[in-house]
């Protein structure tokens, strides 16, 4: 198998394990490298298998529904894998303040669904970086954190 399969068999495990229906925690150990970068626009960036642990934790707890999943093909190319998205969730848990923009109280019922485009960075067999570009504007607006003109 080539390394461009490898490596896109690696993040089509993390993309389904990680960000797929039920979170499979266990995953960041034995997939992300210690020191693992994972940033996306809506959230402050993250570091290391604690870290991102604690993120997807409390993301979960207030979207219990969260569910992420490929909208096309991934692309690999020597160390990278670039995937596009799109998925969403109702927050039905506890308050979330996670977000750059603002918070939702406990329960608000407010949904998301929105797109984007990720690129992760593989070094020695685990993933090291996963920089996403979303659409935060999107998402931000269902929730009611920010309003379009």
């Amino acid at each position: 198998m080539s390394k461009e399969a490898q490596n896109k068999a690696l993040v089509g495990r993390w993309f389904t394990e990680f960000w797929g229906p039920t979170v499979n925690l266990n995953v960041v150990n034995e997939l992300a490298a210690p020191d693992m970068l994972l940033q996306y626009s809506l959230h402050e960036p993250r570091r290391g298998h604690d870290d991102i642990k604690a993120f997807m934790t409390g993301f979960r707890q207030a979207f219990p529904n969260l569910n992420f999943w490929g909208a096309a093909d991934l692309i690999a190319e020597g160390d990278y894998v670039v995937g596009r998205w799109e998925g969403g969730g109702t927050h039905t848990g506890p308050a979330f303040s996670d977000f750059l923009a603002g918070s939702l109280p406990a329960n608000s019922g407010r949904k998301m669904h929105f797109t984007g485009t990720t690129v992760l960075r593989i070094k020695d067999g685990k993933i090291a970086e996963e920089i996403g570009l979303d659409d935060g504007v999107t998402a931000l607006t269902q929730l009611g954190l920010i309003r379009t003109a």
